[in-house]
């Protein structure tokens, strides 16, 4: 079987202009993962949403994106990814402008589900596009260097950009935002990107896409009721059913001539070290973000975009290093820079442990910048190693596999460490006597609500409260910092192993 691609046969004329034109959903992606927690106490104000509601408004588009990756970049290969892409935008871009005036939370549920469904289809086919697009490894790492750049720009903008929005405008207009984003994609996309597909796909097979669904849905929500709730029935029987549809859909895919998912490519070690890099080196970010954002806003007491303005050095940093790194790799091997990407995450994590709590606000912007040279080096690398360990006609189900990696890597690192930072501030915070029960109670169970509930007490009452809750959060941040930097050094020595291979 020959793994000649449509790109291959017609590359782009003018690949780097393609490049500019693929970053548009890679922009907005990025962005869209961040700018919605700034808009929910808008829409709270506005819609009115209960609880239940308040929660699916935010979880309705990851669960479907997360179900739908694999699926999506499997389909791209066969139907044409190129073709998938445009899909995606139009109905991304409708959808959005349908959110924007949602007059209820049933309806904005159900457009952040069709949201994820049409973003489904946008990233993986980035990613596969620039795989066939770029065929020299030399330009590929470069073109790939700049995709993370703009997914990591994008997630610098979100804070910046919908603090802006909500200032100036309604809650709707952090979805609109997708419009002028993406039109420019519409109409450039068929001129400059060329379409590639697998030129012997096989048949579509509905039953894996529903495997697919049934594994990844409960499996992401189980991820994320650790993290809101701890762990009980109501996240361990979500994980135990996505486990079990998993396994299924593995045999399947064992069993089946042409599968969705090649699951043999994971047998490649540079393959599946590569992926399990993507995920600890998202999952290291994301971990750190959980505590420092609660730092700088509710011990420091910066405002959202102040807080988001205060982390831009360490995203910058990401960028540079995620470029740079394309030189450094020419000399020194793959499995060494994604190894030493993984150890700076760690350093990172080390400066935070040091200081014995939380440390000051410039303190945390030092171990953010180191987090994000390592965080820039290792995704870059781990990225084009995924693609490049594949046969390009296989282009999409990798790139679907590199983004659900950074799916579960971010759940993960919000339910893995913010649940024990949870737990450690549970176990350490001393609410004082005179307090009412249902204040008492919240202010034992989180930060935000401790500071929620001082605004309220008396000055004396307020302090002690305080006092207590920010130690107690001091000593999670201390516990998870430690466990970052076990998790990183682990990872770095299985990055080592597993890449050696790589060139």
């Amino acid at each position: 079987m020959s793994d000649r691609t449509d790109s291959q046969r017609s590359p782009a004329a003018r690949p780097w202009a393609a490049l500019v034109v693929l970053m548009l959903p890679v922009l907005l992606v990025a962005v869209d993962n961040t700018v919605l927690s700034f808009a929910v106490p808008s829409i709270s104000e506005s819609l009115r949403p209960g609880g239940t509601e308040l929660l699916w408004i935010v979880d309705a588009y990851p669960l479907v994106l997360a179900g739908l990756l694999v699926p999506m970049g499997s389909l791209g290969d066969r139907l044409g990814r190129r073709r998938l892409l445009l899909i995606g935008a139009t109905g991304f871009a409708a959808v959005s402008a349908v959110a924007a005036f949602a007059p209820t939370a049933g309806l904005l549920i159900a457009a952040r589900a069709a949201l994820g469904f049409f973003g489904a289809m946008l990233m993986p086919a980035t990613l596969s596009l620039i795989r066939n697009i770029f065929v020299d490894p030399h330009e590929r790492r470069t073109a790939i260097a700049v995709w993370a750049a703009g997914f990591s720009g994008g997630a610098a903008l979100g804070p910046i950009v919908g603090g802006f929005l909500l200032e100036h405008y309604w809650w709707g207009s952090v979805f609109l935002l997708a419009v002028p984003v993406l039109v420019p994609l519409l109409v450039l996309g068929p001129i400059l990107v060329p379409e590639s597909r697998d030129p012997d796909p096989g048949p579509v097979d509905p039953v894996s896409i529903a495997l697919s669904l049934g594994a990844m849905v409960p499996l992401v929500y189980g991820i994320k009721k650790i993290a809101e709730s701890g762990v009980g029935p109501g996240s361990v029987v979500p994980i135990l059913l996505g486990l079990a549809v998993g396994s299924l859909f593995v045999r399947r895919q064992l069993r089946r001539e042409v599968p969705l998912l090649d699951v043999r490519l994971f047998t490649n070690p540079v393959f599946s070290g590569s992926v399990a890099a993507n995920l600890l080196s998202v999952f290291s970010m994301v971990g750190f973000l959980f505590f420092v954002a609660q730092h700088l806003q509710l011990v420091s007491g910066r405002g959202p975009v102040e807080a988001g303005l205060f982390l831009l050095p360490g995203l910058v940093v990401t960028i540079i290093a995620g470029l740079a790194v394309v030189r450094v790799v020419r000399r020194v091997s793959p499995a060494k820079v994604v190894a030493g990407g993984l150890l700076l995450n760690a350093v990172g994590y080390g400066v935070v442990l040091a200081s014995g709590q939380a440390g000051s606000d410039l303190g945390l912007m030092l171990a953010f910048v180191i987090l994000g040279a390592g965080v820039g080096s290792a995704e870059t690398i781990s990225n084009d190693l995924i693609l490049s360990s594949v046969p390009a006609a296989k282009a999409g189900a990798a790139s679907a596999v590199s983004e659900t990696a950074y799916e579960l890597g971010a759940v993960l690192g919000t339910a893995v460490l913010g649940s024990i930072l949870t737990a450690v501030y549970r176990s350490g915070v001393v609410v004082p006597d005179g307090i009412p029960a249902d204040d008492a109670r919240a202010a034992g169970e989180t930060l935000g609500g401790a500071t929620e509930v001082a605004v309220g007490l008396p000055p004396t009452l307020a302090e002690q409260l305080l006092e207590s809750a920010r130690h107690a959060f001091d000593s999670g941040v201390v516990l998870t910092s430690a466990i970052g930097i076990v998790l990183m050094v682990v990872a770095a020595v299985i990055a080592l192993r597993s890449l050696r291979s790589a060139q």
